[in-house]
Parts: structure tokens; C-alpha cells; sequence
């Protein structure tokens, strides 16, 4: 009987999941048909943003989000596994406790923190090497960089936690360095949880809306290189949500959020049913 009960409560809990997915696209949907049957294609393909004159176009916003997202994982992820080799096989077990606890509090941070610290911190460093105003994509991918970093860490840390000690010395035992074992034993047989907490810093890093908000400039145009202000889909939707005066105007918004759900899942799915199951066969 409790079997039964288990069983069945599991099963409603996973249904209750697809059931959320698919009622959140269900709502975005019904809310971006007037974008896309005005609009069409040039929605996606257009930049020009100009709400007073029914121009609505989130190609700028769209380019902002995957580049950001890019730069950030492209600075955190050799950071973020370099960190986990230390804690899981070079720290001493001393100062292991203080790092763990150190990551940890990295990643509990509220974003608007990291959005204003980025703001008083990073922009007058990049304007004075880079000149400009330094609000602009280098900033937004080093604020999403730092906040993801703590999150792909930690899980990655995990994993190489996980590999057995047999598995080690033996390694050892064949006259194996400890830089050997870390590249032959370790990293492959932790490289499903290294691929799992990058999907989940991808997923976080592509979403993020209040630390980007404050360094990316809220400009829709697409930037000539990664030192230009622009925008992207959650920081239009965070400045513009709440100043939809017509009802393309909140159509349109709705379809950038419909946008950028179907971005989130399609390159979540990708790393997940591909790289991860090919990680996970090897």
C-alpha cells in the first residue's frame, strides 16, 4: 500500500512539472499572437525597437542575451573548474571548510548586489583601460561570469568527489603524477557532473535580469563589439514590462519572453541529451 502511495505520488509530482512547462508556454503564447501575426518574421530579424512608432524588432536583444551569455561561460567555466581541481584534490583539508564556505556564500548572493558592485566596480576599470562608458557586454559577461562561477564550482567540485580512491591509487601505483591522475582518472569519470553544472550555470547565466540591468546600457542596437551598450531579452523585459502603453507594445514583450523560454530549452535540451549522454557513455 505505501509502495503504491510512493509510487503514485512521484509520478503525479513529475507530471506536475510537465504540466507547469507546458502551462507557462501555454500563457506566453496566447499573449505573443498579436506580435507574430503583425509582425511576422521581422520580429526575429529586425532590431529597430521604437514602440512609438509600432516598431518592435528583437534581433538587438536576442544577440545581447547569447553573446553575453557566451562571454560569461567563456571566463567562468575554466575558472570555476580550476577552482573545484583545488578544493577536491590540492587544498589541504584545513582551508577545504573556509573555500567550500567561501563558494557558497558567492552563490546565495541576491543578483542586484552583484549588478551594483558591477556598476561602481567594473565599468571604471574598463572605461579607463578601454575607454568609452564602459557599460557595455564586457561588463554584463563579467558580472553573469562571477555569479555563475560559485554554482559550477560547487557541482563540479561534487563530482570530482565522487571518484573512488581505488581509482586514484591506483593510478598512483602506476607511477602517475598527480597531475595525470587529475587529467586522466579524475575529470573523465566526473565529466557528466562537470557537463550537469554547466547547463546549470548556462541556464542561469541566459535568464539573469537585475545584475545585467544595472552594465549592460539598455540599448537596442546591435553592438559593433563587446565594449558597446545593448540590451538583452530579461533587462528589456525588466525597464519595459511596466510601460506597455498598447497592446502590441505588451504583445511584443510577451513574445521576447516566449523567445527567450524556447532559447533556454533548446539549448538546454541540446547539451543535455547530447553532451551529457555522450559524456555519460564514454
Amino acid at each position: 500500500m505505501i509502495d503504491k502511495l510512493f509510487f503514485n505520488f512521484t509520478r503525479a509530482s513529475a507530471l506536475l512539472i510537465l504540466i507547469i512547462v507546458a502551462w507557462v508556454f501555454t500563457v506566453l503564447f496566447n499573449h505573443s499572437l498579436e506580435a507574430m501575426n503583425t509582425l511576422g518574421l521581422d520580429f526575429i530579424t529586425h532590431d529597430e525597437w521604437a514602440p512609438n512608432l509600432d516598431k518592435f524588432g528583437a534581433y538587438a536583444a536576442i544577440l545581447g542575451s547569447i553573446i553575453s551569455t557566451t562571454l560569461a561561460m567563456m571566463l567562468a567555466v575554466p575558472v570555476a573548474i580550476g577552482v573545484a581541481i583545488f578544493l577536491s584534490e590540492i587544498a589541504h583539508d584545513k582551508i577545504k571548510g573556509f573555500f567550500g564556505i567561501s563558494i557558497e556564500l558567492l552563490a546565495a548572493i541576491p543578483s542586484v548586489i552583484y549588478g551594483m558592485w558591477g556598476l561602481f566596480f567594473f565599468v571604471p576599470i574598463i572605461r579607463d583601460i578601454f575607454g568609452g562608458l564602459g557599460i557595455g557586454l564586457l561588463a554584463a559577461g563579467i558580472v553573469l561570469a562571477i555569479m555563475i562561477l560559485p554554482f559550477m564550482a560547487a557541482v563540479t567540485r561534487d563530482a570530482m568527489n565522487t571518484t573512488p580512491d581505488i581509482l586514484k591509487e591506483s593510478a598512483y601505483a602506476l607511477g602517475g603524477t598527480q597531475w595525470d591522475v587529475i587529467k586522466d582518472i579524475i575529470i573523465p569519470y566526473a565529466k557528466a557532473g562537470i557537463i550537469g553544472s554547466l547547463i546549470l550555470a548556462l541556464g542561469r547565466a541566459i535568464g539573469e535580469t537585475m545584475a545585467v540591468t544595472f552594465v549592460m546600457g539598455n540599448v537596442h542596437k546591435v553592438p559593433g563589439s563587446i565594449l558597446d551598450p545593448t540590451t538583452s531579452i530579461p533587462v528589456t523585459l525588466a525597464n519595459e514590462f511596466s510601460e506597455a502603453d498598447s497592446s502590441l507594445y505588451f504583445s511584443s514583450l510577451f513574445g521576447l519572453a516566449l523567445t527567450l523560454l524556447i532559447m533556454s530549452f533548446v539549448v538546454i535540451a541540446v547539451a543535455k541529451f547530447y553532451f551529457l549522454r555522450k559524456a555519460r557513455r564514454a
